[in-house]
């Protein structure tokens, strides 16, 4: 890159989108341009007695809202082309000011650019964890700047991929709000005859055959079979993750438990840590007969048994949640040898719903307790029950009993969160009345919290409240901040207050 290119970077952008959310590098078809993702840059701004006017005066301390969570100080993206051939840089134009560009693609010919925009006004809502953002997919014309908005204004989409043969765009679609990690539609946009239509809808219950719907947040950048008639992606399938195959044309999807077909996938088990794999897509019809090469083999931990249980309680009473079967399923971890009669202690990790889901893969931080002795549960909730919450895991397996405490936001507390609501007494009352604050008098089990440094989606005061509530009752409490999101379980502090 000459120095030339890189003084029209600096002068028009500030530094390249890296992450999976916003970010592209794409050539253009001909490949003699260079399509991706950077920050605008901001006017130089100046403080009103620092002299000379050469930049925006007494606007130095305004305050720049960022996209969030592991999107930390990316405010303003744009798209930018860059020139090979001629060396210059490109900002485009065109694009409406209340939109965030990101995923974007050459349309076919190069004739433009296909990117997903997500609204940002009236402010900008973490998007790390939460897909269901408003969103839509747009086209902008190279040639005339003009912008045009190509699916749905209500609705969030993501990972738009055009196939092979350049006439079709597939995408995930779910609704705005709600479960964050919720059931997503396969749309499918005609690029000729300008038609939408979707291919496999969202799914309120569990079909006949077994599968529960689309629950992933970005298909594969090489999703398309290479006669641009099928879709591979993988998702969770209640507690399993799968890979499924989707017939553009009818809408069938199939299970495989991809230019020629050729597909690399990463398998795992609760007690297995991942392998690579290889394996080619099956003829239509014949996908029961996918098989797989094993690159590299992983050595199984053989101390450790897991299986997945299921039960279904009943429902509450007076509640219009009644017409659904409520059937939890749960990831049970336990050393294998264990002594006749003996309980073993039981560590819960409820997390996963009703945002997202945990599936049976190898996770470090369920291995490493299972090999110290301690069984490991891992819950899971179906995402449609959202004003309710596990309460307990019963004695089963002569395992423990334990209780699960979750903080609450509105929509955990039952009612739907839009940007324009107000919070009005009854719902605080809600809220308050299913926090775990409400009942701190009640606990008695020594408490153990574990927040991460940067969580911008789920921050820790609330969390720090109730550490200092419970050290005021003398309740045992500890608190671990992790510079980390994802935080490791103490396993010195568990075994210490289990007296083991």
């Amino acid at each position: 890159m000459t120095k030339k290119v890189l003084e029209d970077i600096n002068c028009k952008v500030t530094y390249l989108y890296e992450d999976d959310q916003f970010g592209c590098m794409v050539w253009s078809h001909s490949e003699t341009h260079l399509l991706y993702v950077a920050e605008k840059k901001r006017p130089k701004t100046e403080l009103y007695f620092q002299g000379p006017e050469t930049g925006l005066l007494g606007q130095q301390f305004e305050y720049y809202e960022d996209w969030g969570e592991e999107l930390v100080n990316k405010s303003s993206p744009v798209l930018c082309v860059l020139d090979i051939e001629g060396s210059n840089i490109t900002v485009l134009e065109g694009i409406p000011t209340n939109i965030s560009p990101g995923q974007a693609f050459w349309a076919p010919n190069n004739t433009g650019l296909v990117f997903v925009g997500w609204w940002h006004e009236p402010f900008r809502l973490g998007l790390k964890y939460c897909a269901n953002r408003r969103s839509s997919l747009f086209y902008v014309d190279l040639a005339s700047g003009k912008c045009e908005q190509l699916s749905s204004n209500s609705s969030a989409v993501c990972s738009p991929r055009l196939s092979p043969d350049n006439c079709r765009i597939v995408y995930l679609e779910c609704g705005v709000f709600g479960p964050h990690q919720q059931c997503s539609r396969l749309c499918m946009y005609d690029w000729y005859t300008k038609q939408t239509r979707v291919v496999v809808d969202a799914v309120q219950r569990a079909r006949e055959d077994g599968f529960i719907g689309i629950y992933s947040s970005m298909l594969s950048p090489y999703c398309w079979s290479a006669g641009s008639q099928r879709v591979l992606m993988s998702c969770a399938q209640r507690c399993h993750k799968d890979l499924l195959v989707v017939d553009t044309s009818t809408g069938e999807v199939t299970s495989l438990t991809s230019r020629i077909d050729l597909m690399v996938v990463s398998c795992s088990s609760p007690n297995c840590p991942p392998d690579l794999r290889v394996g080619f897509l099956p003829a239509k019809g014949s996908e029961n007969k996918m098989s797989w090469v094993t690159l590299e083999e992983t050595q199984p931990q053989a101390d450790i048994s897991w299986q997945t249980l299921n039960f279904s309680p009943p429902p509450p009473a007076n509640t219009l949640y009644v017409f659904l079967v409520w059937t939890f399923y749960v990831i049970l971890l336990k050393p294998k040898e264990m002594t006749a009669g003996s309980k073993l202690p039981l560590i819960v990790m409820a997390h996963g719903s009703p945002h997202s889901v945990l599936v049976s893969e190898w996770f470090l931080s369920t291995a490493v307790p299972c090999k110290m002795g301690f069984s490991v549960l891992l819950g899971e909730e179906q995402l449609q029950c959202l004003p309710y919450t596990l309460k307990s895991v019963h004695q089963t397996h002569d395992l423990a009993f334990i209780h699960v405490f979750v903080f609450r936001c509105m929509v955990e507390a039952g009612y739907e969160y839009n940007t324009d609501i107000h919070l009005e007494p009854a719902i605080l009352e809600q809220m308050l009345n299913k926090s775990p604050i409400k009942h701190v008098s009640k606990v008695k089990t020594p408490v153990l919290l574990m927040f991460g440094e940067d969580d911008k989606l789920v921050p820790s005061k609330q969390g720090i409240e109730y550490y200092r509530a419970l050290k005021a009752l003398q309740v045992p409490v500890s608190v671990s901040v992790c510079p980390q999101i994802v935080v490791v379980p103490r396993i010195g502090w568990i075994i210490q207050h289990l007296s083991l």
